[in-house]
């Protein structure tokens, strides 16, 4: 760690990367709460990687999560066996400059730790880092399962900065040219384009973490928010707060699972762009739907609806009548748990009428919220209803790139 980041909530990182041989389009795969409904996706990317090394034989993607007692092992086996072959052989201690190119832009972000310290996913948190959404524990247990046993960590967190003056990462992407690139590649699953670039120079680093100073300053207690992957961070602080107990203060304070790896974006970047995310009902009529939502008293509106209801019988926007929460995905959220329906969350208008079509599912077509809301809404009320919005559609998510080590 370097001496000046010893106060922040965010940290440099000690970053493994693929050897140049193994640094290509099938190394990375997208986040692993992606497309939990399509098996053909994932099935795809294993056909791809075939016995080749790949980040797909390092996490366990929620579509497999019925087959997690015997894919864990061989998860741990592949970290295991990638270190022994020295595949992950490529370190940068410091932090990784991230240009995504996507449709809506180039996106930046910053490859940044996070001091778990500093981080409580409990609903009436006021830590620096908070989550935007609320974590359902009974989602932990499979995830630490992985983490436990694990010596290394991939990340798919997003971590959103409320920086409108663009002090942090910004500045950084304008010295590309000064900076050693990493990588340089086309994600498969239409991810786009990803390049990285090296921050290790200390001066570099010494002026990024004094605008995180400032920026904390000036954060109203809330300096950074989990925009994707919350369950994943939980998972971490849950992860250290087991660690911890067997260790010492000092070795408490440089232990590597303290730290959790995440991809720094600023809440204001142009090419970031919050899109809705769906619910697929499955196993339930249309009719036990709309029975399960009458608390709401939605009503058939079809110039200015809160969401449409999707089934084998065509579209039916509606308007909530009567409002549970300020947002109306929220309202629906909470009436859906309620019910206690099997549930999914889809990316994509397009995913879901398949779903109705091909597997008899009820679809809730909701709208989007505006990002700019969000974090006075978290530091007003907390943590939003589960799954209110998404950082892109569901190919534009992170990809696993870099690793970790959590272990001593």
């Amino acid at each position: 760690m370097f001496p000046f980041e010893m106060n922040a909530s965010i940290h440099t990182g000690r970053f493994l990367l693929p050897d140049e041989q193994h640094t290509k389009p099938i190394w990375p795969v997208v986040a692993c709460d992606q497309y939990t409904s399509q098996p053909e996706y994932w099935q795809k990317r294993e056909a791809e990687t075939g016995s080749e090394p790949s980040t797909l034989r390092l996490i366990l993607p929620e579509c497999w999560l019925g087959d997690a007692q015997a894919r864990i092992p061989a998860i741990h086996e592949a970290m295991r066996s990638y270190e022994q072959q020295n595949i992950l052989s490529r370190q940068i201690e410091g932090l990784i400059l991230i240009r995504r190119t996507i449709a809506t832009g180039d996106r930046w972000g910053l490859l940044v730790t996070v001091d778990l310290e500093r981080y409580d996913f409990a609903p009436d948190s006021t830590s620096l880092i908070r989550p935007t959404e609320g974590t359902i524990t009974e989602r932990i247990p499979p995830r630490l399962a992985v983490r436990t046993e694990a010596p290394l960590e991939l990340s798919h967190v997003l971590l959103l900065a409320d920086d409108p003056d663009k002090t942090l990462i910004e500045p950084l992407a304008a010295c590309t040219e000064e900076l050693p690139k990493l990588y340089d590649l086309e994600l498969n699953g239409d991810g786009g384009h990803l390049t990285g670039w090296a921050v290790t120079d200390e001066k570099l680093l010494q002026r990024f973490f004094g605008a995180v100073d400032a920026l904390e300053a000036h954060s109203g207690g809330l300096s950074f928010a989990v925009g994707d992957g919350n369950h994943s961070l939980a998972t971490a602080r849950a992860h250290w707060l087991n660690v911890r107990e067997v260790l010492s203060e000092d070795e408490r304070r440089t232990h590597p699972a303290r730290y959790a790896m995440a991809e720094l974006i600023n809440l204001h970047e142009p090419a970031l762009v919050f899109e809705p995310i769906h619910r697929a009902v499955f196993g339930a009529s249309a009719s036990a739907v709309l029975e399960a939502l009458k608390p709401c008293e939605p009503v058939m509106d079809l110039d200015h609806p809160d969401f449409i209801l999707v089934h084998d019988k065509g579209d039916y926007p509606m308007r909530i009548g009567k409002p549970l929460h300020e947002l109306p995905v929220g309202t629906l959220q909470k009436l859906l748990d309620q019910a206690h329906f099997q549930l999914d969350y889809i990316h994509g208008e397009n995913a879901v009428r398949g779903l109705v079509r091909d597997e008899g599912a009820v679809g809730l077509l909701v709208s989007g919220i505006d990002k700019h809301t969000l974090f006075p809404a978290v530091r007003k009320n907390g943590p939003l209803p589960r799954k209110c919005f998404s950082m892109g559609e569901a190919h534009e998510k992170r990809y696993y790139m870099e690793a970790r080590s959590i272990i001593r």
